[in-house]
């Protein structure tokens, strides 16, 4: 509270808002109780970003709601995993939002965004791996990240990763994105120095189990330096490669 105070004591005495204007920010701190949802206001001053509306279960009007309570107190909007369908229901109603298909997320930018800053590498092993790697994508852009994308890298053709080897290097982190066996990360951390964020997906015949070989492949990695999120967690990558990039 002492921050939100501080922060609009100094745009009062600046003159960038008005009494009124300020009084209307302070309403509904810590979090706004929406009943069916409690969105957490504070989490911009804690953690430096706004909270991020995971959109899959959700209905459109619990989305339009919640979304409509982070837009109105000036933060910019990520929805993650929000199917087509859903938002040919609430596009009409999100004027300024901007739907990435492949990512099946969806932005709207209500402030300036910071310069982006560094470099993310986000890699997928096979075109099918795509989407996950675009969700990773889109939230290292969102949070202020350069991102360079290099897809259908697979080790079934290293020839493709090895091509763009001295590209690969040059970024801070890297998401290595991974079905069927989950091979990538361990081969690219064999060959760089950057930590690597590994992202199995669910992508794979059956005995991949829905992901959950390539999960166990990337938990066993025997180079240094790779961590892993969960299956299909694209999101997860993004924000975690985001804060390390801006140590």
């Amino acid at each position: 509270m002492k921050a939100i105070l501080a922060e609009l004591v100094r745009d009062l005495y600046s003159h960038k808002i008005t009494p009124e204007q300020a009084l209307q920010k302070l309403e509904n701190y810590p979090y706004e109780d929406l009943g069916f949802a409690k969105v957490d206001h504070a989490r911009e001053l804690k953690k430096g970003t706004a909270e991020v509306i995971f959109g899959q279960g959700k209905t459109p009007e619990q989305l339009l709601k919640i979304a409509k309570a982070i837009l109105n107190k000036g933060s910019n909007l990520l929805v993650t995993r929000l199917s087509p369908e859903v938002y040919q229901k609430i596009k009409a109603r999100l004027p300024g939002g901007r739907y990435y298909p492949e990512a099946r997320c969806l932005t709207v930018i209500k402030k300036k965004q910071p310069e982006p800053v560094g470099l993310v590498a986000v890699l997928s092993a096979g075109t099918s791996d795509i989407p996950v790697a675009e969700e990773a994508a889109l939230t290292c852009e969102f949070f202020g990240n350069r991102v360079s994308r290099f897809y259908d890298v697979g080790v079934a053709g290293l020839h493709r990763l090895l091509e763009n080897l001295e590209e690969i290097k040059k970024a801070r982190v890297l998401i290595v994105v991974a079905g069927m066996e989950g091979a990538l990360p361990s081969v690219v951390a064999g060959l760089v120095k950057s930590p690597i964020i590994a992202v199995p997906t669910s992508v794979g015949y059956g005995a991949n189990f829905q992901g959950l070989s390539a999960l166990l492949a990337m938990l066993n990695s025997c180079p240094g330096g790779v961590a892993v999120v969960n299956i299909d967690n694209g999101f997860g990558a993004g924000y975690l490669a985001s804060l390390i990039n801006k140590l």
